[in-house]
């Protein structure tokens, strides 16, 4: 039996380019990794055949399809049980079924003292979604291409963050279509321009509150039309003293970073008695860096792991 948390992500930048041959779109991001975090606990044994069960009603589940493809990568059959307690919200662009697909693919090669190389696991990964590889490392990350492709950069400071989850679902289908972008990309991107002048102001100054007067999400446009409520929020939330506010991935959930956690704390309090945050769950929490995320992982599976065994992804103490 084992018990972990998965953590979820924002989308501190987000840019899409040009339509890919492939059907997905060329993108640009800055992953980071947030406290807010799902739990899951996970009872293996071995078997002879492969039984996978999960309390969720949560259709074509990233659980049970991490683990299948675990096992699968082991050569090895058990059953495998797991109890999922959400907190991260659904659809609101936070990755939380990507960060338990991940979860899964840490968890279940420790405890099945079968060690996976990264590269495997992150091959997998890619298969599942386009940001579980992120997960698997955690931090702050620059990804490429359809957001499989990932690159960790300096961890910066772990600020506090206030997401306001509203609930509306945003189909990230038809929001890509609404962007309307072709197979070719123009010689001269202003994208590409931000993108670029936001990393170097994240990666020069270590906070994402200050380099925020340069960040982006061309999800916005499109999205905020549809849904006025959220560009209510947004507009709410600077005037309650965040800085950075922007929507995570294709949305809904928006968030703002705060100078501390008490100027979260009164912002929080200040927006619940507001009539647009009705709806809405507000949700304190705060930036986690890569060297954060992976101590958490070994604290999580340290019964398991050789403390002088540094190597990642953690490996059992017993593997074979």
């Amino acid at each position: 039996m084992l018990a972990v948390h998965s953590l979820a992500k924002i989308n501190l930048d987000l840019r899409i380019l040009n339509k890919r041959p492939d059907g997905f779109h060329e993108l640009r991001t800055v992953f980071q990794t947030i406290s807010l975090a799902d739990s899951l606990q996970i009872q293996y044994e071995p078997a002879k055949r492969t039984k996978l069960t999960i309390d969720s009603d949560i259709p074509d589940n990233l659980v049970i399809r991490a683990a299948q493809a675990a096992l699968s990568a082991m050569r090895t059959t058990a059953r495998v049980t797991f109890q999922l307690a959400k907190r991260i919200p659904m659809g609101g662009g936070l990755g939380g079924g990507s960060s338990n697909a991940a979860a899964v693919l840490l968890a279940l090669p420790v405890i099945a003292r079968r060690p996976l190389p990264l590269e495997k696991l992150i091959a997998i990964g890619a298969e599942l979604g386009s940001d579980v590889p992120f997960f698997l490392t955690g931090g702050t990350q620059i990804a490429l291409g359809r957001g499989t492709e990932s690159y960790p950069i300096a961890d910066i400071a772990e600020e506090h963050v206030l997401i306001a989850a509203s609930g509306i679902h945003v189909a990230t289908g038809p929001a890509y279509q609404a962007l309307n972008r072709g197979l070719t990309l123009p010689e001269t991107s202003s994208s590409i321009s931000g993108f670029q002048g936001f990393v170097r102001a994240l990666s020069d100054g270590r906070s994402a509150r200050q380099a925020s007067a340069l960040s982006g999400n061309d999800f916005e446009t499109v999205v905020f039309r549809q849904y006025p409520k959220l560009k209510n929020i947004t507009r709410k939330l600077r005037a309650a003293g965040a800085g950075g506010v922007r929507m995570t991935g294709s949305g809904s959930a928006v968030f703002g970073i705060f100078g501390s956690k008490a100027e979260s704390e009164r912002a929080r309090k200040v927006l619940e008695g507001d009539r647009v945050f009705e709806d809405c769950r507000l949700l304190p929490a705060k930036l986690i860096g890569r060297r954060g995320y992976q101590s958490l992982w070994r604290r999580q599976l340290q019964e398991h792991l050789d403390p002088n065994d540094k190597s990642w992804p953690p490996r059992s103490r017993y593997a074979r």
